[in-house]
């Protein structure tokens, strides 16, 4: 009865209510547990072909003489291959590998035509030039103003004659000015290399 009265209800409800069309559904559900599907029977697995490449040839082993074997021939290790290559002289039979000497290029470059110093570099060393045989018997005298390079060790590493009086004599005043030796110039407590310039005089009544 109570279930009749419920159904009733709402029925009457709907019939009032100016919404006909919405309905209410009531849906009871279970829970179903299915079985698992059953196996398929009689079914093979694929099998697949390989086939050889064209390719590959059959090879018959040569022997090779033992004269060509070398006995003490070993593989080296990984670790040994991973080792760096220090060197590739077979040395003397001591063990000892002679390596050459390393050539360095010297990449020091010039300095300024003019370059502030605190210090002159003052002459140590100053051989005079060597009279040039065919200037003495020419009878020909002059000046050769010679540019020199001192390094910071206060060494003559270039001489350029860039003024003469007679073309003659430049080559005796360039090669006594290689051979002059400097106190090193100093600026900011530190050797410096300079241009100095040096004027060599060639008389033939000089003592």
């Amino acid at each position: 009865m109570i279930h009749f009265l419920l159904i009733g209800g709402v029925q009457l409800y709907l019939n009032i209510t100016d919404t006909p069309d919405k309905k209410i559904t009531i849906r009871i559900i279970r829970d179903v547990l299915l079985n698992p599907p059953p196996l398929i029977s009689g079914q093979t697995i694929p099998q697949v072909s390989v086939t050889a490449s064209s390719h590959v040839s059959e090879g018959v082993p040569i022997p090779v003489p033992d004269a060509e074997i070398n006995p003490e021939a070993t593989i080296p290790t990984q670790d040994q291959m991973n080792q760096p290559i220090i060197g590739s002289d077979t040395g003397d039979p001591n063990g000892t590998v002679y390596i050459p000497a390393t050539t360095f290029v010297d990449q020091e470059t010039p300095p300024e035509s003019f370059t502030p110093v605190e210090k002159q570099p003052v002459p140590v060393s100053h051989p005079s030039p060597i009279y040039p045989e065919i200037a003495r018997r020419a009878g020909v005298e002059g000046t050769v103003w010679v540019n020199m390079w001192v390094t910071k060790e206060g060494k003559v590493k270039q001489a350029v004659a860039i003024k003469s009086s007679a073309d003659i004599l430049n080559q005796a005043a360039i090669d006594a000015a290689v051979q002059w030796t400097f106190t090193p110039a100093i600026m900011n407590n530190g050797p410096v290399a300079v241009w100095v310039s040096v004027p060599f005089r060639f008389q033939l009544n000089a003592k």
